[in-house]
């Protein structure tokens, strides 16, 4: 990407931001930032069942990145990778809207192709406590994605997938553990690949903004207390795993935490304080 370049999202009726659009971001940088940051993804999708009706939201890990093009920052377009079990709803779900509409004899290639899915990730920041209830607030970041899932079919891709899903927990992990995963592993696991065709997050800042009828208060002013509490994810001091028992696993033999452990607790625990402590400060939004 070139220097200074920045890449957006086009703003359509299906991901723009309409209340608090002061607040929203179309900027691929921050939107797969978040995603890449959060540990947990929701991903929702409609069944074809006909005795639910609800639309169904499962928890997932996954990453955005690029097979095609490995070396893509975080600010280019990318997909999103997903690890789940091979026979579970969605893997099979995703089967089937592989299962196309033959046209002229050749499946359609249409980006269009797969299960239409939407991912979603919060961070929050803080508590932002004001002078009404009406008016109290939360510092966050949210990013929403909308795309088609499909099944990776390419071991080679499969396995560059499952390496960044790893990683994308705990940084460098996958190269200190038993790999490459053997014939029972691969074939027990599916990864979605979801073309993302749109998305757009929503960033709050700042601390409390409350009304001047009740600013211009004196006396409530004095009897309520304002102000923001942080709030920033944490990582606590890594444990060792010590068994538990005859046939339930045995113990961890490595005598000491490894480094890339000890520096994504650092790091990660790190990044999570400054950036809540400097949301409280950010006027950007005032």
């Amino acid at each position: 990407m070139g220097h200074g370049r920045t890449l957006e999202y086009p703003k359509t009726p299906i991901n723009r931001v309409n209340r608090y659009n002061q607040r929203a971001t179309y900027d691929l940088e921050q939107i797969h930032t978040i995603i890449n940051t959060s540990t947990v993804l929701h991903v929702s999708f409609n069944t074809a069942d006909a005795a639910n009706p609800f639309p169904v939201t499962l928890p997932m890990v996954g990453v955005a990145a690029s097979f095609d093009h490995p070396s893509s920052s975080l600010g280019e377009p990318l997909d999103v990778y997903l690890h789940g079990y091979v026979s579970s709803r969605l893997m099979n779900l995703s089967r089937r809207a592989e299962t196309v509409a033959e046209v002229g004899g050749t499946a359609t290639s249409a980006p269009e192709a797969g299960l239409p899915v939407t991912i979603s990730a919060t961070k929050v920041d803080g508590l932002v406590l004001t002078l009404t209830p009406n008016t109290h607030d939360v510092n966050y970041r949210s990013a929403t994605l909308y795309g088609y899932a499909t099944l990776v079919s390419s071991t080679d891709e499969k396995l560059w997938a499952m390496e960044m899903i790893t990683n994308s927990v705990v940084s460098g992990r996958w190269a200190h553990t038993r790999v490459p995963p053997d014939t029972a592993e691969m074939t027990s696991t599916s990864i979605l690949k979801v073309k993302v065709v749109g998305g757009s997050g929503k960033i709050r800042v700042g601390g409390p903004r409350d009304e001047r009828k009740d600013l211009d208060r004196a006396d409530v002013r004095a009897q309520v207390w304002t102000g923001t509490i942080p709030v920033w994810e944490s990582f606590g001091d890594p444990v060792a795993f010590e068994g538990v028992g005859v046939g339930h696993g045995k113990g961890n033999l490595v005598p000491v935490v490894p480094e890339h452990v000890v520096s994504f607790v650092q790091e990660r625990r790190g990044e999570n304080e400054r950036y809540a402590l400097a949301a409280v400060e950010d006027r950007s939004q005032d």
